[in-house]
C-alpha cells in the first residue's frame, strides 16, 4: 500500500481546526469508562492457609477421645464430644459471635510466643455446673452472669479441658499450657489485632438432656513458627520415618558381627619373623591381670578381663572406649 502523506493544505486545514476549537484534544477512550475495579484484601489469605496446618485435624481428633473420657468420668454420666466445623477468619468476625455473658479462658502455649483462647457458650457452661453438683443439667430459662461460685465451678471445668488439650497436642507438636486470664465479657478480651487470622475450631458437647459449644481460637501468628511440622507433608514424613526405623531397628538386631578380644600385640621385624621355629614363645606386653580391648569389626568398643566361664575362655566387658580412649 502506497504511503499516505498529508499535503500542506491539509496541514494547514488541520492546524486551524485545532486553534478554533472543532478538533476535541481531549477526548476520552469509552472503553475505560467501562473497566470495573474489583478491591482485592491482602488479608485474605484463608484459601492459602487452609492446607498448611493438616497435623490440627489428628490433634483435634485426640482432643476429642480425651475430653469424651474425662468428662464422662468426672460428670459420671455419659457425655458426648465431637468437632463441629472448623474455619480461619479474622479476630473480631470470631469475636463478634459472642455475647455477654461467655466463659473466654486466655491461655498461653510454651514455647510459642502470644496467646490462644478457649470460649465456652453460656448455656454450656451453666448445664456443666448443674451436673457438678448432681443435676440433669437442663439449660436455665435464661441467660444471666455467673456467680462467682459459678465461676469458681467453670474455673474446674477450663483446666480439665486445657489438661486434654496439652495431652493431644502431643502427637504433632510438645506444649506447655499455662492459664493467664479469665473473661465473661468479650469487648475485654484483646487476644490479637481484629484483623489478624486466627484458627477456629468449634466442639459440640453434648449430654441426655443439653448440649453446647467449646470454641478453641489460636492465632495464626502463635503457629506460624512451627507450620512446617503441622503440615500433611511433614506428618507423611513422619509416619515413613517411624515405620522405616522400626524396619531398620529389626534388621540391626538380627545383623552378625565379629567380636574379637586382643589379649595382647606386639611388634616383631620381618628377620626375627622368618627365624621363629616350632615351640618358640612370643612375648606380649601385657599380662593376665590387665585389660584386654574388644573390638567390634576391628573397631576398639570395650575394655575386659580375660577368664575361663563353664570351662570356656571368656572375657569380662569391664568399661567402653570412647573417642578420646586411646584403649591403652
Amino acid at each position: 500500500m502506497a504511503e499516505q502523506i498529508l499535503s500542506q493544505e491539509e496541514i494547514d486545514a488541520l492546524l486551524n481546526a485545532m486553534d478554533s476549537g472543532e478538533v476535541d484534544l481531549d477526548q476520552k477512550d469509552d472503553k475505560a469508562d467501562n473497566v470495573t475495579v474489583k478491591p482485592y484484601d491482602l488479608t485474605a489469605q484463608a484459601l492459602t492457609l487452609r492446607d498448611q496446618f493438616d497435623a490440627l485435624d489428628e490433634v483435634y481428633d485426640k482432643f476429642v477421645n480425651i475430653l469424651n473420657s474425662s468428662l464422662t468420668s468426672s460428670l459420671q454420666r455419659t457425655i458426648g464430644v465431637k468437632l463441629s466445623s472448623k474455619e480461619i477468619v479474622k479476630f473480631g468476625e470470631f469475636l463478634q459471635a459472642f455475647a455477654n455473658p461467655t466463659g473466654f479462658v486466655i491461655y498461653s502455649m510454651k514455647p510459642l510466643i502470644g496467646s490462644a483462647m478457649l470460649a465456652m457458650e453460656p448455656k454450656l457452661g451453666f448445664s456443666l455446673i448443674d451436673c457438678m453438683f448432681g443435676g440433669e443439667g437442663k439449660p436455665l430459662p435464661k441467660i444471666r452472669e455467673f456467680t462467682e461460685i459459678e465461676k469458681h465451678m467453670l474455673s474446674k471445668i477450663y483446666h480439665t479441658i486445657l489438661h486434654d488439650l496439652e495431652m493431644a497436642w502431643k502427637v504433632a507438636y510438645e506444649i506447655k499450657i499455662d492459664i493467664k486470664k479469665t473473661e465473661t465479657k468479650p469487648e475485654f478480651v484483646n487476644l490479637v489485632s481484629p484483623s489478624d487470622l486466627v484458627l477456629a475450631f468449634v466442639f459440640e458437647i453434648s449430654g441426655e438432656h443439653f448440649s453446647g459449644n467449646i470454641h478453641i481460637c489460636t492465632p495464626y501468628l502463635m503457629l506460624e513458627p512451627i507450620k512446617d511440622k503441622l503440615s500433611s507433608r511433614y506428618l507423611r514424613e513422619k509416619d515413613r520415618a517411624h515405620v522405616f526405623r522400626d524396619q531398620l531397628g529389626k534388621l540391626l538386631r538380627d545383623t552378625s558381627l565379629n567380636l574379637v578380644a586382643e589379649l595382647g600385640t606386639t611388634v616383631y621385624s620381618i628377620r626375627d619373623i622368618l627365624e621363629l621355629e616350632i615351640g618358640d614363645i612370643i612375648r606380649l606386653p601385657t599380662g593376665p591381670k590387665e585389660p584386654v580391648i574388644i573390638n567390634v569389626e576391628k573397631v576398639p568398643k570395650y575394655f575386659g578381663m580375660p577368664g575361663v566361664m563353664n570351662g570356656s575362655k571368656a572375657v569380662k566387658i569391664t568399661g567402653l572406649i570412647h573417642n578420646n580412649d586411646d584403649g591403652e
